[in-house]
């Protein structure tokens, strides 16, 4: 054994004297799996709030700045130089909520349990499947037709766990019943939407932020701008049903398609970045879909029962 040591370390003295080894310890290999651990957890925590859009967009900034500096854009470096100046400041304003809620979360006792656990072996992407679509629309209709409101938000590649901590926790599978007892007048979870995510409904109750655009209509009411304000800060889809009129529209990226048809909500529902259990299991990905794969609002007659079927 010895000998084959030897002969290894004068291989690397002959012929690879150029390529330093370094002298790694037990200290060096825990130092960098705590590293790894710590710099997997900020990742997470950036990506489930709406800090990663933000992230985004500083990355995007900072691509030009890099730019600027390859082709020698000295007013726009200078420019960048003195906002730079304030940055820290700024981003610490900017993401002070999330901030707040990931140091409280350093205290908490799951938080440390998790060390434990191997959390990025979990897949928590979920998806979508036929029944849950078709459970949605028919849900949809059939509380719009006794006008019971509803408030659905289906979430997409931003998690929305800032506003499932403002309601309470479900964690059930999607139902076509479910969807109607949760909505049902003078039940304790009626009041405010709920966020779905893949087949199952996390949380109801949840309060969505309210839109400020003045180009709406003065006939939309609370829950309806709720839904464009949910679609202004997100890329989720909302759907509402009008307790006054009982007319299904949709909200998303802060344009609100109203009194749609059947046929029109499972096509906006099957257009978004969602796979079927199937393709998963598999292992395919799907392409994603542009923005303008989600058909404009048009106000075409079809006969809802042809759609449904």
């Amino acid at each position: 054994m010895s000998t084959l040591v030897s002969k290894i370390i004068a291989f690397q003295q002959n012929y690879l004297f150029w390529l330093h080894i370094p002298h790694v310890t037990i200290t060096d290999i825990i130092e960098i799996a705590i590293i790894a651990y710590l710099f997997y957890h900020v990742i997470v925590w950036v990506k489930s709030t709406r800090a990663w859009a933000l992230f985004k967009g500083l990355l995007i900034i900072l691509i030009f700045v890099l730019i600027a500096a390859v082709f020698q854009m000295n007013e726009i470096l200078w420019l960048a130089g003195k906002i730079l100046n304030f940055g820290v400041i700024a981003v610490i304003v900017v993401f002070q909520p999330e901030l707040r809620r990931a140091l409280e979360s350093l205290g908490k006792k799951k938080f440390l349990v998790s060390f434990l656990q191997l959390d990025f072996l979990r897949t928590t992407e979920k998806r979508f499947s036929d029944r849950t679509v078709q459970d949605t629309v028919s849900a949809c209709y059939d509380m719009g037709a006794v006008k019971t409101g509803a408030l659905i938000v289906i979430e997409q590649n931003l998690q929305l766990a800032e506003v499932v901590r403002t309601g309470i926790e479900l964690d059930g599978v999607l139902s076509y019943q479910l969807l109607l007892n949760i909505f049902e007048h003078n039940t304790p979870l009626h009041d405010g939407a709920i966020v779905v995510r893949g087949d199952r409904i996390v949380a109801a109750t949840c309060y969505l932020p309210l839109s400020d655009n003045m180009e709406l209509s003065k006939e939309l009411g609370t829950r309806h701008r709720a839904a464009v304000g949910m679609s202004e800060v997100s890329d989720a889809l909302i759907i509402v049903v009008s307790e006054e009129t009982g007319a299904v529209s949709t909200a998303y990226h802060g344009v609100i398609s109203r009194d749609i048809t059947p046929k029109q909500l499972k096509e906006k529902i099957i257009s978004l970045e969602f796979v079927k259990e199937e393709d998963n299991k598999k292992g395919r990905f799907r392409k994603k879909k542009s923005d303008a794969s989600i058909p404009e609002d048009n106000n075409e007659s079809e006969e809802s029962e042809e759609a449904m079927k």
